[in-house]
Parts: C-alpha cells; sequence; structure tokens
C-alpha cells in the first residue's frame, strides 16, 4: 500500500486538508497521560487549535495490539495518525532486523504528515516513534519542543535534544543529560482529574490497594500478585490492571475465587485515561513500576507505594524515578532480582500499618506537577512567536 493510500482512506487514520487552522502536532511513545493533560489544557484554553497525535501504530513489536493514544484520543477529538517507525533495541531477537528495516519508512512517513498537516509547532514526548518527527520537523524549520519526564533522559530525547528548539524537564536532576541544551524545568504534567483528587491525609482511608504495571501491564508484578492474591483480599480491596497479556488469566482466577472475595476484586487490562484518577482516589497504597507518570500521581497525591523499577530502563531512568519518590519518604523501592511474592505481601503489610504515618510525614519535591501543564502550554505559545 503506497504512502498516499494509507493515509488518504477513509477512518480515523486520513490526513484532512487543514487550511488556515492552527495546528499543533503532538508525538511520542508511552506518552499517552502526559499528552492527555497537555491536551486537556489545549482544550480549555484554545478551544481553536487542532490537536494532531502521531504515534506507533502497535502497542507491541511482535503483536497487533492498538497503544492506548490511537483508542481514546479519538474519543476527545484529537486524530490519530499512526508510524511505522523501528527502533534500536538492547537486545537482539527475531524482531531486531525487521525493526532496523522500518527506521527509514518512519522518517519517510514522518515527512510526508508534516508536509501534509504543517504544524505550528511539534510537542515531543519521547519514545522511538517521536525521533523521526522531530528530525523532519527541524529539516522543515518547524518549531520543537521534547519534554522529558523522567530524572534522567530517554534514548529518543536525548538524541532529539540536537533538533528542537527548547527542552521542558520534569526534574532538575535531568538537566546534566542535556548540557549546552536551551533547557527549563516545568515538572510533568498531570491530568485535571487528577489536580481534582484530594491528597491523602492522616485517618482517611478506603483499605485498598492498587496494582499496576503502566499502561501495558508488568508480567513480572502480575506473576508476583498471584501467590498472595488471597491473602491480600482478605484484607483489602484490590484494584488490579494487569495489561492485555495477563488480563485473561487473572479474570479466570476471579471467576474460581469464593464469592466473598469476587467482590473485593476489581481486575482489568487498562482503562480511560479520565478513569485513572478514580483509581488513585480509592486506593490507599499502590504497587507499580516506576514510570515517570505513576511516580509524579504518587507525589501529587501523597500515596504510599511499592516500587519495583524495570532494570533495563534506559539510563536506569526508573530505579532514579523510584528513588526520586524513596527521598519523599511516600516510597519503598523494591529491586525487580529481590522481589518475591513474600516480600511483595510483607511490604504491604508495613505500609499499611504505618501509613498514618508516611502520609503525616511526607517531605515536599521542588516542582509542582500540578501546574505542569499550564506551564506547558504557556511554553508551545512562547516558541511560536
Amino acid at each position: 500500500m503506497g504512502i498516499n493510500n494509507l493515509y488518504f482512506r477513509n477512518g480515523r487514520n486520513v490526513i484532512k486538508p487543514i487550511g488556515n487552522e492552527m495546528v499543533i502536532l503532538l508525538t511520542g511513545g508511552h506518552a499517552g497521560s502526559t499528552a492527555y493533560s497537555l491536551i486537556e489544557r489545549i482544550k480549555k484554553s484554545k478551544p481553536l487549535w487542532r490537536v494532531i497525535f502521531v504515534g506507533a501504530g502497535s502497542a507491541f513489536e511482535d503483536k497487533k495490539v492498538p497503544t492506548l493514544e490511537s483508542e481514546y484520543f479519538p474519543k476527545i477529538g484529537v486524530q490519530y495518525i499512526p508510524l511505522t517507525s523501528g527502533r534500536l533495541q538492547r537486545k537482539y531477537s527475531i524482531w531486531t532486523i525487521p525493526s532496523l528495516m522500518k527506521i527509514p519508512v518512519g522518517f519517510f512517513q514522518a515527512f510526508y504528515i508534516l508536509v501534509k498537516v504543517h504544524p505550528k509547532i511539534i510537542v515531543s514526548f519521547g519514545g522511538f516513534t517521536a525521533f523521526p518527527v522531530v528530525v523532519m520537523g527541524k529539516l522543515l524549520n518547524i518549531p520543537v519542543i521534547i519534554h522529558e519526564q523522567t530524572c534522567t533522559a530517554g534514548r529518543a530525547n536525548h538524541f532529539s535534544s540536537y533538533f528542537a528548539s527548547k527542552i521542558a524537564l520534569a526534574r532538575e536532576e535531568s538537566r546534566s543529560y542535556f548540557k549546552g541544551k536551551d533547557c527549563v524545568v516545568i515538572g510533568n504534567p498531570i491530568s485535571e482529574e487528577i489536580t481534582k483528587t484530594n491528597k491523602k491525609s492522616s485517618g482517611k482511608r478506603h483499605f485498598s490497594i492498587f496494582i499496576t504495571g503502566g499502561s501495558r501491564g508488568s508480567v513480572v508484578i502480575n506473576e508476583n500478585i498471584k501467590p498472595i492474591l488471597i491473602k491480600l483480599l482478605q484484607k483489602y480491596r484490590i484494584y488490579h490492571q494487569t495489561g492485555m497479556r495477563n488480563y485473561e488469566e487473572f479474570l479466570n482466577v476471579k471467576k474460581n475465587m469464593d464469592g466473598k472475595y469476587k467482590d473485593k476484586y476489581e481486575v482489568f487490562p487498562t482503562t480511560e485515561m479520565w478513569n485513572w484518577s478514580r483509581y488513585l482516589d480509592l486506593s490507599d497504597i499502590i504497587v507499580s513500576r516506576s514510570g515517570a507518570n505513576i511516580v509524579s500521581e504518587i507525589l501529587y497525591l501523597n500515596i504510599p507505594s511499592i516500587l519495583i523499577p524495570i532494570p533495563y530502563s534506559f539510563q536506569d531512568e526508573q530505579n532514579k524515578n523510584a528513588n526520586y519518590a524513596k527521598k519523599t519518604g511516600l516510597a519503598k523501592v523494591i529491586k525487580e532480582t529481590e522481589l518475591t511474592p513474600d516480600t511483595l505481601y510483607k511490604e504491604i503489610l508495613l505500609a499499611s500499618k504505618n501509613w498514618n504515618t508516611i502520609v503525616e510525614n511526607v517531605k515536599p519535591t521542588m516542582v509542582d506537577d500540578g501546574r505542569a501543564a499550564e506551564k506547558l502550554l504557556n511554553l508551545i505559545q512562547e516558541q511560536m512567536k
């Protein structure tokens, strides 16, 4: 299928004529919640702007699973355009060569998309899909802002920084990874629903746990939760976001439970971005990986947490995110190599026992993530002048 046919067929991926509209192009991989927070602000403050999101065609290299962004953004009036782009992989696999072969395709598609929609500015949230868009944006003299959500620098953002007009940082700690670049610390955008959610305070408890592995779930966390699930349900209500890969497995676990536990166990593969705040609000404790977004939400809402960083993340970013949260007193960090069902169970009990003490003694962070979306929008307007 030719590039023209790919983008001009009927459906949500069609590139429509732009005319004189003010077009803002967002791009990134795993960028759903951060981009959603900015989109909320744009829709509220700049309703005449048109927002387009360019993202991955599939959530996994080896499976045709739609990305969350492609599923949800069209529902809020944001056009989603898929980009075929490869990535540099850490380990060789059967997908390494096919992935490398996609890299030039991604640059060609990015150029075509930008020429067609002619955005006033590009905002990148990192990820392998965003890099060709940033490079082609620079070639076409379109202003580019990149936003780094972690305490380090993502691989794509590191390379993209050479083509960016401005770099927005979530944390001061990541400035050293962008030496000589035009950087400003704004925080990590979080959704309006979360900013309206009550922060945890002493005595106000639900005796509930939210287990999540990020938007795609965590097989490792799920494997360690399964043996202790019934023991946990004897004490707590559990909200369990499994990801697509383990959802059927845990749905069957629920079907075979005693009735008194079924009512206390809510299992789901993923959830709409605008419903995410519900689970944060209802939960006393979070068990999670330590992606930048969930860490920001934990810190903003003062939620005691147990974080299990992905050990192979670029620049050890998940471990640094987790330790950033640990310094506030809110998070206990368990290395994946030390994670067992028994260890996890003991840490959950300890967090529950000390819950009031933890929320009463939180050390403040230097950045207010609740205002980050507003600051990013202001930055966009400055760069478009």
